[in-house]
């Protein structure tokens, strides 16, 4: 084992103190500046509060819009799957019933890829095929309802 002497321990000391002394003034200017640059993108919400007449709101609409639809409730694998929104109904509908199963299998009972090929007996990457022509499909099927809106 190799012995430093007293000396040469101080100094690594020193040098370490210093090094330190450095890393932590930059990380000091770096959050000065990042927060400068917020300060100028920012405004306090006492500031607004005090410069405008009115209380400050958001409203959330969505229910409005849809308390009045009834849902559509699709059987799939035994299971009800319930869709809220009438076009994505509508667009689901006009699918085959194939494409719309494994739509549905996927995105809203979570069924896996490859599992859902297990029920068909097919591969994972068949049913992947299917899927993307499903959705292909089915964005299809959205963007003509959007225009007839």
């Amino acid at each position: 084992m190799m012995k430093y002497s007293e000396q040469f321990m101080e100094h690594l000391e020193y040098a370490f103190a210093a090094f330190c002394k450095i890393v932590l003034r930059n990380a000091a200017i770096s959050a000065y500046r990042d927060w400068g640059r917020k300060q100028k993108h920012e405004v306090s919400l006492d500031y607004l509060m005090s410069e405008t007449s009115f209380e400050p709101f958001a409203t959330d609409n969505y229910f409005e819009q849809h308390v009045y639809e009834k849902p559509t409730v699709f059987v799939v694998q035994g299971k009800e799957v319930v869709v809220t929104s009438r076009r994505l109904a509508d667009a689901l509908a006009n699918l085959s019933e194939q494409r719309r199963t494994v739509l549905l299998m996927n995105f809203f009972l979570g069924y896996s890829e490859r599992k859902i090929g297990n029920e068909y007996g097919r591969s994972r990457s068949t049913v992947s095929y299917w899927k993307l022509a499903a959705l292909k499909q089915l964005r299809k099927e959205l963007e003509e309802t959007k225009y007839e809106e």
